[in-house]
């Protein structure tokens, strides 16, 4: 048993945030433009900021928990150890809506916009050659997706970072609305109700996932007690500081800018802002920027499935397996693909849905954990510890879950049905072997200082 493969641990800070960012694709401000304009009522800086202070409560939940649980299987994981094996099970099974959806996201857009480029290529054709790279890229080995989710992140930072140069020079020029570049304008609410705001800063949520993903890579991390969390606030304001700084010279410089079709508003802009040849480059760079979501997405539920494999949440044989020259779970990988051909047959918001509500239902119980887990069980009750492990997760927790009853009802109830299967999967489990959930080796306890 002790002669079995095992992660291989190689993965450093920066390593950490290239992965969390290229989940999460800066570019994702872009291809989200126009729908969460609309459900903001314009006001993209304030709702960037509240959807921010949101995932900020949240993003510092799971720093502790990664602390305390340095082990693959993130919200399931914590919830598991925290509060209960059956409770952390749900909480997994509605996280794999998140991971196991999320390649599709990145197969399908890649698909779309590559079939923009080539319309004689369907958009089939582009998924099954999606899926096939992504899994060589994961076979390979983790380093390798470090590395090339490292270049896509500095390419999409780059023409972030040349976007606002050119906002910049229209406004220096007098091309744009303002004359300034410091304006308060974009911090108020003018005649928007805050309800439209928040309704917006739900939607914007989705920009921000990925933070929590690298909590899946923690064994094949450098001491992933002080790695992880330092790379998961990191993660956040390096996204944070991008979004507000677009949607505010954007704001500012074109305060009347419209579009007729909110899912090609972002291209519109674009090409307003910097002409045919910033929008050629635009294509270009989001192609990139989905391509490595998909390389990074793929990793992230491979190591999910790990997790579940190895507590023989589900069959330990199958996904717990790592291959002994790679050193990665190469069935879950294969299986993942597999999974991922659905993007032929199924439209891209059926899958934006699933993720949605399996990332909101993990947000919350990660904040319940931190309460759970150092409040109640270790009784860290001073001053400071009260704040930081009851009212922080406890604004986390009523936040995000606020956050997810504005999910429209269809969601709601494609998630509420998903977590019946799952619960009856558990019943049926639990009666053929007895306990359900392997009790924890002591190997992988970290006890704490």
């Amino acid at each position: 048993m002790n002669n079995q493969p095992a992660l291989s641990k190689s993965l450093k800070v920066y390593q950490i945030v290239f992965l969390g960012l290229a989940w999460m694709t800066p570019m994702i401000f872009f291809t989200v433009y126009g729908v969460a304009y609309d459900a903001a009522g314009g006001q993209m800086v304030l709702a960037y900021l509240i959807a921010f202070l949101a995932i900020f409560f949240t993003a510092y939940s799971y720093s502790r928990m990664v602390k305390a649980y340095p082990i693959a299987g993130s919200a399931y994981t914590y919830t598991k150890k925290a509060i209960h094996p059956r409770l952390g099970f749900l909480v997994g099974w509605a996280l794999l809506l998140d991971y196991i959806f999320s390649p599709i996201i990145a197969i399908l857009t890649f698909g779309i916009f590559m079939h923009t480029e080539f319309p004689s290529i369907p958009v089939y054709v582009w998924v099954i050659v999606m899926n096939i790279i992504l899994a060589l890229v994961n076979i390979v080995g983790i380093k390798s997706v470090a590395r090339i989710s490292g270049i896509s992140v500095v390419v999409q930072i780059l023409f972030i970072s040349l976007f606002c140069l050119f906002i910049i020079k229209d406004i220096a020029t007098g091309q744009a609305s303002s004359s300034t570049l410091f304006s308060l304008h974009p911090f108020l609410a003018s005649d928007v109700p805050f309800t439209t705001i928040f309704s917006g800063a739900a939607l914007i949520c989705f920009c921000f996932l990925g933070f929590d993903a690298v909590t899946t890579m923690a064994e094949e991390t450098i001491q992933p007690e002080r790695t992880i969390p330092k790379a998961i606030f990191l993660i956040v304001c390096i996204a944070a500081v991008m979004y507000i700084a677009i949607s505010y010279f954007t704001q500012i410089a074109y305060p009347g800018f419209t579009f007729t079709n909110p899912d090609n508003a972002a291209y519109t802009l674009v090409k307003l802002v910097g002409g045919n040849l910033l929008s050629s480059l635009f294509i270009t760079v989001l192609i990139i920027a989905t391509f490595t979501q998909g390389v990074s997405s793929v990793t992230s539920v491979t190591r999910f499935l790990y997790a579940l494999g190895r507590e023989s949440v589900l069959p330990q044989k199958v996904f717990s397996y790592i291959h002994p020259t790679f050193k990665t779970p190469v069935v879950n990988i294969l299986l993942v693909t597999a999974f991922s051909f659905l993007g032929m047959f199924i439209d891209l918001n059926t899958a934006v849905t699933f993720v949605s509500f399996g990332a909101l239902t993990a947000f919350t119980f990660v904040n319940l954990s931190v309460i759970a887990h150092f409040y109640i069980k270790l009784k860290k009750r001073s001053f400071t510890e009260t704040i930081l492990y009851l009212i922080f997760p406890l604004i986390g927790a009523a936040f995000i879950g606020w956050l997810l009853t504005l999910l429209n009802k269809d969601t709601l109830l494609i998630g509420v049905a998903w977590l019946t299967v799952g619960f009856l999967y558990l019943f049926v489990k639990s009666r053929l072997s007895a306990p359900f959930v392997k009790r924890d080796h002591s190997k992988m306890t970290v006890p704490e200082k």
